[in-house]
């Protein structure tokens, strides 16, 4: 029995979001530590974003959109990539990989809040378990003073936590906003215009432009890897499983995304992993995994 193009796409989605959103943490930490993070969300999305609209070009698609179809576009990359992205990356210059996508993998449980307050979705009793963890696993998460260094330290972990606020309404937003019906259309929109947003965010900010030439190859990589398969690849994949399945289950990359993170900043930066960081993960990763998982994959075709 073969297997169908659609289920092909839909599995090389979930790795997208699995293991190459797993690593941007390290790759935009990485980036931090020489460039200012809003230069760096400014180049990853506005280049990223012109690649994808070169891509759909070459492949003929449809490229005008409507009015409404715009202003979600508009919406959508605020929310993803502006804020949700462009601070988290701010917040990273403070924060260890791991510690962050930590506290990212809490997406799935404001999701949960804001489709029970927007869509009055009622909490099923494994739901309520899984909120319970996530709180207890997040509360031993941020109450380790030996991570709290700085007030910069404690004012980046708040911030975190606000990015993925704003993304988890994004994806409540985008399962149901009128969008581009391509879905590589809709994310070409999206990372242009937050590109755009990004450049006069650094400008305000008065952020030193360093030249690319002048980038330590470590960050040219990195940027490059960013843009690429961070941006093009994973960015699209998230907004092809966001139309094809569930919220719910577009965002258990929340409960891979860290373990990818840590691994990774462990090995290459050599961040500490204490246990009480161990034990905050699997309680919280526990919590996701109740929330995230159903016995029905709910579908929506693109464009609903």
């Amino acid at each position: 029995m073969s297997i169908s193009r659609k289920t092909i796409l839909i599995i090389l989605a979930f790795f997208a979001i699995y293991v190459i959103w797993g690593s941007t943490y390290l790759l935009n930490k990485i980036a931090v530590t020489e460039i200012p993070p809003f230069f760096v969300a400014s180049i990853r999305f506005t280049v990223a974003g012109t690649l994808i609209f070169i891509i759909a070009k070459f492949m003929k698609l449809k490229l005008s959109i409507s009015r409404k179809q715009f202003i979600n576009c508009t919406i959508a990359g605020f929310l993803f990539l502006v804020y949700g992205n462009g601070v988290f990356v701010w917040a990273l210059k403070y924060l260890d990989s791991g510690f962050a996508a930590l506290e990212a993998s809490t997406q799935p449980l404001f999701v949960l809040l804001l489709m029970r307050l927007i869509d009055g979705k009622k909490m099923q009793p494994k739901s309520l378990i899984g909120v319970a963890l996530g709180i207890i696993g997040m509360y031993l998460l941020v109450s380790q003073k030996e991570l709290i260094t700085s007030d910069e330290s404690l004012i980046g972990m708040l911030m975190a936590f606000t990015c993925v606020l704003a993304w988890s309404y994004g994806s409540v937003f985008v399962a149901k906003a009128d969008l581009p019906s391509n879905f590589f259309v809709s994310t070409a929109y999206q990372m242009s215009i937050a590109g755009g947003f990004l450049i006069v965010i650094s400008l305000l900010l008065n952020e030193n432009w360093v030249s690319p030439i002048d980038w330590n190859p470590k960050v040219q990589w990195s940027i490059f890897f960013l843009i690429v398969f961070g941006g093009v690849i994973a960015f699209t994949a998230f907004n092809y499983l966001l139309k094809v399945v569930s919220t719910e289950k577009a965002s258990t990359s929340a409960y891979v995304n860290p373990i990818v993170a840590i691994i990774l900043g462990w090995y290459v930066l050599d961040e500490t992993i204490t246990t009480q960081t161990i034990i905050a993960a699997c309680i919280l990763l526990t919590g996701v995994f109740f929330i995230t998982s159903r016995k029905r994959i709910k579908t929506r075709t693109i464009g609903s």
